[in-house]
């Protein structure tokens, strides 16, 4: 009998989403919770028998308990249906998930320390090791990490390693850059064989990682474009299928995500406004400008409103 993970990952809620904005326009916030709720939509149907969440749950480590608590509600509906959920915490969470109070759930397992939790589910016994993000895991670093997690302690028919780390051979950007080595980086060989698979956060690009691996490495993406290097690329979540054996398969699930446009500011704005028109109006732009191009507030005033629009200026310092 078979068992399905629902993996997902790098959900950055309060991206764009500030609790004052100073600025009335379209924000890219609520977009991130909807592609949350859409990625969990499996689990709340019952049709998996585990989640896994690979880290930066949130966007800031820094977040007022509303925001908290409006990135857990998903989670939190997920265990109260009875599908239990594991939480790696990332980078942008600096390894630790705050308002701990808020996160209690019996069904929600989180990695705030090396650990190892176990689950029964499809007839399988299943070890799931793993730890918060950690930097400078190269060489002995992450076999003292992956050792306080006392993995080899624990009998179990299927193992699994959860993460948010860069391992070697991922890949990101336009340009494909491969991680081959670093102070930050996993090598290859350090994953021990007797794991099943390796089912990380921390890379937004999904990626399915075999070569020259003892464990294949799962990395199901983001579920949205947080910078314009992942305009490319298509944004959703994993279903791992797992057996007796070990790793059965798995299947990448797109999400509905918003275009994303650069566009080249030439001195016209008559010219700018008329390209901008020309995509979609719900597309995210931003406006690479050649010497000083008129305000973002100005820039923004050419667009739908249903856009958002960003200006990167070479000689003009400008936030969004």
């Amino acid at each position: 009998m078979g068992v399905e993970v629902l993996l997902l990952a790098d959900t950055h809620i309060g991206f764009d989403l500030p609790l004052r904005p100073r600025i009335e326009r379209r924000r890219r916030g609520p977009d991130f919770l909807a592609s949350f709720e859409r990625a969990l939509a499996p689990a709340l149907r019952g049709e998996v028998d585990f989640v896994v969440h690979g880290g930066d749950l949130l966007h800031r480590p820094r977040v007022p308990a509303g925001l908290v608590q409006q990135a857990m509600a998903p989670l939190m509906r997920v265990a109260d249906a009875g599908v239990p959920v594991f939480l790696v915490p990332g980078n942008h969470e600096r390894s630790h998930i705050p308002y701990p109070l808020l996160t209690l759930h019996p069904r929600i397992h989180i990695f705030r320390e090396p650990a190892t939790f176990l689950l029964e589910a499809g007839g399988l016994r299943i070890a799931l090791s793993g730890f918060p993000f950690a930097r400078r895991v190269a060489g002995v670093a992450f076999e003292e990490l992956l050792a306080r997690t006392r993995w080899r302690e624990h009998d179990a028919d299927v193992r699994l390693l959860c993460l948010h780390q860069t391992v070697e051979g991922a890949q990101v950007g336009v340009q494909n850059f491969t991680f081959l080595e670093g102070k930050d980086v996993v090598a290859s060989e350090a994953i021990p064989a007797e794991f099943a698979a390796v089912l990380s956060g921390h890379i937004h690009r999904w990626q399915v990682m075999t070569l020259g691996l003892a464990a294949p490495v799962l990395y199901p993406g983001s579920v949205e474009r947080t910078s314009f290097a992942e305009r490319n690329e298509e944004k959703g979540y994993l279903r791992v299928q797992l057996a007796r054996d070990g790793l059965a398969g798995w299947t990448f699930v797109p999400l509905p995500t918003r275009p994303m446009a650069v566009v080249e500011w030439r001195g016209d704005e008559s010219e700018l406004r008329t390209r901008l028109r020309q995509l979609s109006p719900h597309a995210v732009v931003r406006i690479d400008g050649r010497g000083r191009p008129p305000s973002t507030a100005r820039l923004r005033a050419l667009a739908p409103a249903t856009m958002n629009v960003s200006v990167r200026a070479p000689d003009v310092a400008r936030r969004p």
